[in-house]
């Protein structure tokens, strides 16, 4: 699996994990949302600065943005779309 594979397999995988939108990541991370979506699409290659920052938002080690999924693990589901209630 190439490492862009891997980057965005985990970045939705954590943040979904964590509850946190595209948005909220993004804000937390200094980076535009759509850059987020892109990420997670396959379709931009990040920076080392920015695998750290996002490392930081998500309260992770770096290394597990990198991480290879266990063998036959299901894609991270994205959350569910609209307004969380408060």
């Amino acid at each position: 699996m190439e490492a862009r594979t891997r980057v965005a397999w985990n970045l939705r995988r954590l943040r979904v994990e964590r509850g946190l939108s595209q948005e909220n990541l993004a804000v937390d991370a200094d980076v535009d949302r759509s850059y987020i979506s892109g990420m997670e699409r396959q379709e931009f290659n990040p920076t080392v600065d920015l695998l750290d920052r996002l490392a930081a938002a998500l309260d992770v080690d770096v290394g597990r943005l990198l991480e290879a999924p266990d063998v036959g693990a299901e894609a991270p589901k994205p959350l569910k779309s609209g307004r969380r209630p408060k």
